[in-house]
């Protein structure tokens, strides 16, 4: 039974893991339009959020593995 639980959480945080890529990309292009806009506050409110997603991915990473 505790194989059978490991396997499901695995799965969920690989499942995670992509919604967290798809959220980085979205980030990215945030940022880019920002700089594209010279926007100083929208690119450090966007290099904020990264910094929290690139943390939550190596975290997934390290439990999924």
């Amino acid at each position: 039974m505790k194989y059978v639980l490991e396997q499901v959480k695995k799965k969920e945080n690989r499942q995670k893991l992509s919604v967290i890529r798809m959220e980085i990309d979205y980030e990215l292009v945030t940022l880019y339009d920002a700089m594209k806009a010279n926007d100083s506050t929208e690119i450090q409110k966007t290099k904020k959020r990264l910094n929290e997603l690139v943390k939550k991915l190596k975290y997934l990473t390290e439990k999924t593995n």
